[in-house]
């Protein structure tokens, strides 16, 4: 148990510490003009309400990283890890949530892109943290115990 208490930890600050990598991406490259130069209407304040939601759902994306697939090197992991909210972004957050058209299209025609990258930002810096954090053996045994408990708990 205190191993499954660890991973959970583990990964979900490794998804905070991308979150928080993706917030001041997204920040910088909308305060330096970048954005709007590329016609992606995307310029957040660094706020507190802005960096919270970010790390608590980051955070909580972070637990992808239990999942007991994708040997290789961090940075893989990270960009494949990453679709999974740049999917939820494109089809769910920006179309029905925030009313900015499939894909956020409404907000420029290179937001899917912009949103790819951010997204990569968040995977690689969470990959890469969690790697240094979190030995690859003790990585993939939390992870196979992890599935285990899954299915032990359906049965």
């Amino acid at each position: 148990m205190q191993d499954l208490a660890k991973s959970l930890s583990l990964t979900y600050a490794a998804g905070t510490v991308g979150a928080l990598a993706n917030a001041l991406v997204v920040w910088i490259l909308g305060a330096a003009g970048i954005n709007a130069a590329l016609g992606v209407k995307i310029a957040p304040a660094l706020t507190p309400a802005f960096i919270y939601s970010k790390l608590v759902w980051g955070g909580l994306w972070g637990f992808v990283f239990l999942l007991p697939f994708l040997p290789g090197t961090p940075v893989i992991r990270g960009l494949v890890y990453s679709i999974g909210p740049t999917l939820v972004q494109l089809l769910l957050v920006f179309p029905f949530k925030l009313d900015k058209g499939m894909m956020g299209l409404d907000l420029g025609t290179l937001t899917p892109v912009f949103v790819i990258v951010a997204n990569a930002v968040w995977g690689v810096a969470a990959s890469l943290w969690l790697a240094r954090t979190m030995p690859s053996a003790d990585r993939d045994s939390a992870s196979r115990r992890f599935v285990q408990r899954l299915r032990g708990s359906k049965r």
